[in-house]
């Protein structure tokens, strides 16, 4: 059973906004991870807007040259997040992990880099191959390349 988007919604936003005040606070230091994975503070461009856009993700897994790997399960929603859909347009994006910043540039996978990546990621966070369950879109998965 899915949880009404008008519920869920809000209380994301103030999980997130609270989450990351703490990691701001701290440089990502406290809650700086989650589960087992780093927490990431992703900053993307708004498709419509314009302005910088700030969300608090996780990583479940690095390709192997080292680049971050980001999952759009926005938890089983039928819809895309905000941010994937941000990152699609504008594909330069700012990344904070671990009190380190980078720019870097974000793709969706192909969908061999997917089917390569998708073992690590749901033993690394067993919920998104529940998020699989719940909906029917395919979840995109985000190679975010640190531009030097």
């Amino acid at each position: 059973m899915q949880i009404p988007a008008i519920v869920k919604d809000p209380a994301m936003r103030a999980i997130t906004r609270a989450h990351r005040t703490v990691f701001d606070l701290t440089d990502g230091r406290l809650l700086g991870g989650f589960f087992g994975m780093p927490t990431v503070k992703l900053v993307t461009t708004g498709r419509r807007s314009g302005q910088r856009r700030e969300t608090m993700l996780t990583s479940p897994a690095r390709t192997d040259d080292g680049a971050l790997v980001l999952v759009a399960s926005n938890g089983g929603d039928d819809r895309h997040p905000a941010w994937y859909l941000n990152l699609v347009a504008n594909p330069q994006v700012e990344v904070v992990m671990r009190g380190r910043r980078f720019t870097a540039s974000a793709r969706t996978a192909t969908p061999e880099e997917r089917d390569e990546l998708w073992p690590t990621i749901v033993r690394t966070f067993r919920t998104y191959g529940l998020y699989t369950r719940l909906t029917d879109r395919d979840i995109p998965v985000v190679i975010c390349d640190p531009i030097e």
